[in-house]
């Protein structure tokens, strides 16, 4: 597997389509799996750790799932780690795992397997707008096919068993990522929140728990497990996510009828500091990005792609600049290197 390869274009995922794919980045379900007779890894010794990996690549070789690399993460550097949890192939937590561990995915990076994070093995589904559904039945498939070559570690009156009590049941956790820039400008956002926590929904960052959001993108997933059906838990997140678009077009539409000047000022603004910026932090590029994408949906915007879009979100993003370059380069570096390439892939067209 030649990580470079992954630094130059945005996985499938980034396309912009799907369904509510203007406030919808992605949706995304995970399910926790461990193997039966085997440690948890937080008790786990070495030894451990190479009979889980060797157990769980030889079934992922055996169930037929396809066009399927294997990225052992004790062979790759810190940097080809960190361009892995950009690009949502693995968690942070994966990425600082010490001793036996790795990822597997294909080609079109939708479908993920990581091997020893903190529970043995994570199947992961993520696919473009809101496509919960499409995600929970194939991450479902490859549990099954899994399971014909493993024996999880599941209890008649549990469930799943799992390290975090919270994924204890069916292991699984939903999320949709959505960009909800009108809801920030507004000042509801909070207010939904409020109401989210009430389903028992986390609201997280772009990288899942213990980070922020930052261009106001945020994800919403189940926090317990226990108790609930698959089924059920993916209804609640289908029930909430199309009530939160709604609120989300018609802030937009408030906004741009109280003050059409100042929504398209913030736009074009950020618009012109991509496309002529010699110099961008990427904090500043999530925010310009953010604004750009809404004012695409919104019709202010002409002639932008926003799989283009989306994949800038990713692709200015640190590990992917740097192995892009080719090299590691300090932090004013990567903002030049950052800036350039924005402008490479957002030259205005010349009517």
């Amino acid at each position: 597997m030649h990580l470079e390869k992954l630094a130059k274009v945005g996985g499938a995922w980034l396309r912009g389509s799907g369904p509510d794919s203007d406030i919808v980045i992605s949706a995304r379900v995970r399910l926790a799996r461990n193997l039966k007779g085997h440690r948890f890894l937080t008790r786990a010794d070495d030894e451990d750790r190479q009979a889980v990996a060797g157990k769980i690549r030889a079934a992922i070789g055996r169930a037929g799932l396809g066009d399927i690399a294997y990225v052992d993460l004790t062979d790759v550097s810190s940097l080809d780690r960190m361009l892995l949890v950009e690009r949502h192939l693995i968690s942070k937590e994966l990425a600082g795992c010490e001793g036996e561990c790795g990822v597997a995915f294909g080609p079109s990076e939708t479908h993920s397997l990581m091997i020893n994070e903190e529970d043995h093995l994570r199947i992961q589904v993520l696919k473009p707008g809101q496509a919960l559904t499409e995600a929970f039945e194939e991450a479902m498939d490859m549990d099954a096919n899994l399971e014909k070559h493993l024996e999880y570690a599941f209890s008649s009156q549990f469930g799943y068993l799992t390290v975090c009590p919270t994924n204890v049941g069916t292991g699984l956790r939903a999320s949709i990522m959505l960009h909800l820039p009108a809801l920030v400008f507004m000042k509801q956002i909070d207010k939904v929140f409020q109401a989210v926590s009430k389903i028992n929904l986390a609201v997280r960052g772009l990288y899942g728990e213990g980070t922020q959001a930052t261009g106001d993108f945020y994800q919403i997933s189940n926090q317990v497990t226990l108790g609930r059906t698959e089924e059920e838990l993916i209804e609640d997140l289908l029930r909430i996510v199309p009530k939160i678009a709604g609120y989300e077009r018609r802030s937009r539409e408030l906004w741009m009828k109280e003050d059409r000047v100042l929504l398209e000022d913030r736009v074009f603004r950020a618009l012109g500091m991509l496309q002529h910026a010699r110099k961008i932090a990427s904090e500043e590029t999530l925010d310009h990005l953010s604004a750009v994408r809404m004012g695409v949906n919104m019709g202010l915007v002409e002639g932008m792609d926003m799989q283009r879009l989306n994949e800038l979100l990713v692709l200015t993003l640190p590990a992917h600049l740097q192995k892009g370059e080719g090299e590691e380069l300090p932090a004013a570096d990567r903002d030049i290197v950052r800036a350039r390439l924005i402008r490479d892939r957002l030259k205005p067209s010349r009517g």
